[in-house]
């Protein structure tokens, strides 16, 4: 393994960095849907619910979600159902190291985030700015561009975010 520190960092810092690192490591592997019926969620599978049951139960999730300090993003180019049965189907069921004690760390899903040639497309089309895609396109300049559509959702804007519950000295912890 190789490694950098900061000589930023005091002593005591990096310690407990390093330390942070082994209990990642350590920690146990659960599933997000395994967390979220432990609390008493019920979870039906997509296909039994009519569209409002399903929006209702899709934000009882992404909520609870958020208590456990898991917090998504680029959905708004999945209509209700689609995100909720991807989430069911998919991302609720991928196990990830827990960290009960952290107050403060998240886990961030980023529902594009998986890099295939799907997500890449759909990242393009729906959220990359002009300069990002032009930048794209000069390493990439096979890959086909689509146009830029604005997402036929707007979910995003009202998703938890891991900054919302942390407070500061300040009291405000939001990028400036």
């Amino acid at each position: 393994m190789m490694s950098w520190e900061s000589d930023v960092l005091s002593t005591d810092e990096r310690e407990q960095f390093w330390q942070r690192v082994m209990d990642f490591e350590n920690a146990p592997l659960v599933s997000d849907f395994q967390r979220l019926t432990d609390t008493g969620m019920q979870l039906p599978a997509p296909d039994t619910m009519n569209d409002e049951q399903l929006t209702a139960k899709l934000w009882e999730v992404i909520h609870g979600l958020a208590s456990m300090r898991v917090f998504l993003s680029e959905t708004d180019h999945l209509s209700d159902r689609e995100l909720y049965t991807e989430l069911w189907q998919r991302v609720l069921r991928e196990k990830n190291p827990v960290l009960l004690d952290d107050p403060i760390g998240a886990w961030h899903v980023d529902l594009l985030g998986g890099c295939s040639e799907d997500d890449i497309f759909a990242h393009m089309k729906y959220y990359a700015d002009e300069r990002y895609r032009q930048q794209w396109l000069a390493d990439f300049p096979d890959d086909v561009m689509p146009s830029h559509e604005d997402p036929p959702f707007h979910r995003d804007c009202r998703l938890p975010q891991a900054y919302d519950e942390v407070p500061s000295d300040d009291g405000d912890d939001r990028p400036t």
